[in-house]
């Protein structure tokens, strides 16, 4: 059951009439647990009269989270808009967005007044924007806002509104924007077989290095049809269409600040299987977390020192000598990286990182022609390559004002690729976690030293799968599938 089903308490609350979709009476999915037990996952929206601590709405949507269904709203968004201290957190930036629109607007309100929200969408189109930041925090068929205008625009409730105590105006507004939610999902289907689930591929289209390319996720999407998985790409824009899907991979640069987090976090929220989850992120992106876990671990890393104030300088030149490589905590991909000759130079680029940054990382100057990069998956190996640096350069990539230049690679199969990089990759992932992920590893002089664990590696058709072919991706579909299906 792929399609939208919409629960009421009556069946005159909705008339199946008026939808394509299957309307369903509340009590009737309460007493039948098997109704949508023929593969896909049921997408609900509970349109029950209330929404109360154990009414039947209630345990609609608790038993359809139960039952591996998609429902709008959840029993916690159910919860929150209940009382004003468990959705305080999210009024700061309902407010400033709030603000901002009215500013936009030039809203000349001076009084307080209500203001509907269904799906997102709003009547009054001046605060449209506003409507969707509302809709990605709390997933609600109908939300009523009460606004204190102001210089600073005020929230002095929010409420979850049922569609039985709309007006009729309300009410017809309503069944617009249910339309307009389930639009997609009302085209006449593509003449091929309904698949069982659905993977949203989030992407940047502006992006100069993505993970992966287009064409790599086009030939992903045709891959996927054969298991039955419909991808689908999404971005930035479409945090709220992304409950609609089954599973999300992740393909734009993740960062925690930006909006690939908060994609990761609503995944994790939806029950939803994830690459990279929020807690990978958080965990790859800070090189002070990967040095200290790798060292707990025993994992060999190249000798570092950290960077708190001017006395750890003098430490580090001692320690590791020069030239050395100093890294800022959450950079990836080498960004943030830089190499410094001399104690001067150490102490003027010190000085202007440390504007932004409490901690830095000091590392050992490591000369190497290549690096190994061991995509790990679930815990087991999935590829091996050798990056080579930049021609003219001491990183894979060269970030300069003429543009960005790469380094070439080589594949191998994981059976000829060194045991002792393998095992070595597979212990740094195992501290981040069982999803998606690139270790970087330098041979040494001295040893094997991991560079970086990356949550989000470069995977492209024609480098990394150049030896592992489809089976590279087929794993990666599989992933999602098991975790589906469990």
């Amino acid at each position: 059951m792929n399609g939208w089903v919409i629960l009421v308490d009556h069946a005159r609350d909705f008339p199946n009439a008026e939808t394509p979709h299957k309307v369903i009476i509340t009590s009737d999915y309460l007493a039948r647990p098997k109704l949508f037990s023929g593969g896909g996952r049921a997408k609900i929206i509970n349109l029950s009269r209330s929404y109360n601590y154990q009414s039947k709405g209630y345990y609609a949507s608790l038993l359809a989270e139960a039952r591996g269904h998609r429902v709008i709203p959840s029993v916690e968004t159910m919860l929150e808009l209940r009382e004003r201290k468990l959705y305080e957190q999210s009024l700061p930036d309902l407010q400033e967005a709030l603000t901002l629109a009215a500013h936009r607007a030039r809203a000349d309100e001076t009084t307080t007044f209500d203001l509907l929200f269904c799906f997102g969408f709003c009547q009054d189109p001046r605060f449209e924007s506003f409507g969707r930041l509302l809709f990605d925090w709390y997933r609600c068929p109908a939300v009523e806002v009460t606004i204190t205008p102001g210089k600073r625009w005020k929230i002095d409730r929010l409420r979850a509104r049922p569609l039985a105590k709309l007006g009729q105006e309300e009410a017809d507004f309503f069944r617009d924007a249910l339309h307009r939610h389930t639009e997609r999902d009302w085209r006449s289907p593509r003449a091929r077989a309904v698949a069982k689930y659905s993977l949203a591929v989030l992407h940047d289209p502006e992006e100069t290095l993505p993970p992966s390319s287009q064409e790599s996720i086009r030939y992903f999407q045709k891959l996927a049809e054969r298991h039955s998985v419909d991808v689908q790409l999404l971005t930035k824009r479409q945090l709220a269409e992304l409950a609609e899907f089954d599973a999300l991979f992740i393909r734009a640069t993740t960062s925690i600040d930006n909006y690939t987090y908060r994609f990761a976090r609503r995944a994790l929220q939806e029950g939803m299987p994830v690459i990279d989850d929020p807690v990978s992120m958080i965990r790859c992106t800070n090189k002070v977390y990967l040095h200290e876990k790798m060292e707990a671990l025993g994992v060999p890393t190249a000798p570092t020192v950290m960077l708190a104030e001017d006395g750890d300088l003098e430490r580090a030149g001692q320690l590791l000598g020069f030239p050395l490589v100093v890294k800022i905590p959450d950079g990836s991909f080498s960004r943030g990286v830089h190499k410094v000759d001399t104690p001067a130079e150490l102490k003027a680029l010190t000085d202007r990182l440390f504007e932004d940054t409490d901690l830095l990382l000091a590392q050992a100057f490591v000369p190497t022609a290549f690096d190994w990069r061991v995509g790990v998956l679930g815990g087991e190996p999935l590829f091996v390559c050798q990056y080579h640096m930049a021609r003219g350069h001491w990183q894979i990539i060269k970030h300069g004002p003429n543009g960005v230049r790469e380094g070439s690679h080589h594949t191998l199969a994981i059976a000829d690729a060194p045991p002792q990089v393998i095992e070595v990759a597979l212990n740094a992932a195992s501290a981040i976690g069982l999803g998606l992920y690139g270790v970087d590893v330098k041979e040494t002089p001295n040893g094997l030293a991991v560079i970086e664990v990356n949550d989000n590696p470069n995977l492209d058709h024609g480098v990394e799968d150049q030896v592992g072919k489809e089976e590279i991706w087929n794993r990666l579909l599989q992933w999602f599938v098991k975790r589906l299906e469990a």
